[in-house]
């Protein structure tokens, strides 16, 4: 059964069932309520202090924080920086004190330099024929002339690295969709219009059929945000 909760002012979203995340990718959406992932090119203007709030939670909840590089770029992606609050509750969920790091797909095999201004080193998911030779990151070769997103999530898992955030943007989404590889999804519905913003595929190709998702948790904000999270049926 769908729990049903309407937050309060000063409320978190986060306190409401997000931690610890799960085993698996874990995909973390805002879309507008005509299902636009973005405005003018980036998910920020559809987004709210609560809402980016809880994305910096999850982040604290994830191995690792995995992202396509025209949305880390798009959005001036920097290193993962954790508040207090965060910081103490990844210490009690045992994941030690270190933000986790960004882990960008890039079929060029280049980074933002925003990413490097951090201890913790980035890591740069390409293909054979991307730049591998970044001496300021870590770098996971997956596939050949382009990224292999199966072998690219393994890759992650087998070095430790459990709990995947995935944040958009929506081309990767569709390619781990397709892989038949998210295993919660957590999506924001902003009450706004954006219109038509050319992101992403209009589907993922390969899918026979839409992949059934249990809604499991339901936050009403009063100031007309939705909080869904699904898990696999």
């Amino acid at each position: 059964m769908t729990e049903v909760t309407t937050l309060v002012p000063g409320d978190a979203a986060e306190d409401h069932g997000y931690r610890p995340a799960p085993p698996g990718v874990r995909a973390n959406m805002i879309f507008s309520a005509d299902a636009s992932a973005a405005f003018g090119g980036r998910a920020g203007p559809l987004s709210c202090p609560t809402d980016y709030r809880l994305l910096l939670a999850l982040r604290a909840y994830a191995d690792v924080v995995l992202v396509g590089a025209g949305t880390a770029r798009a959005e001036g992606y920097g290193p993962v920086r954790l508040r207090a609050e965060h910081r103490a509750q990844r210490r009690e969920l045992g994941l030690g004190d270190d933000p986790p790091p960004i882990a960008v797909v890039s079929r060029s095999g280049r980074l933002p330099e925003t990413l490097f201004d951090s201890p913790v080193r980035p890591i740069l998911v390409t293909s054979a024929t991307g730049r591998t030779d970044e001496p300021r990151c870590d770098v996971i070769v997956s596939g050949d002339d382009t990224v292999d997103i199966a072998h690219a999530i393994g890759e992650l898992k087998r070095r430790g690295m459990h709990r995947i955030l995935c944040e958009g943007g929506p081309t990767l989404l569709d390619e781990l969709v397709t892989a038949d590889l998210v295993d919660e999804l957590c999506v924001t519905l902003a009450p706004r219009l954006a219109g038509h913003q050319p992101v992403g595929r209009s589907a993922p190709a390969g899918l026979t059929e839409p992949t059934d998702m249990t809604l499991e948790r339901l936050l009403v904000d009063p100031g007309g945000f939705l909080y869904l999270r699904y898990a696999r049926s």
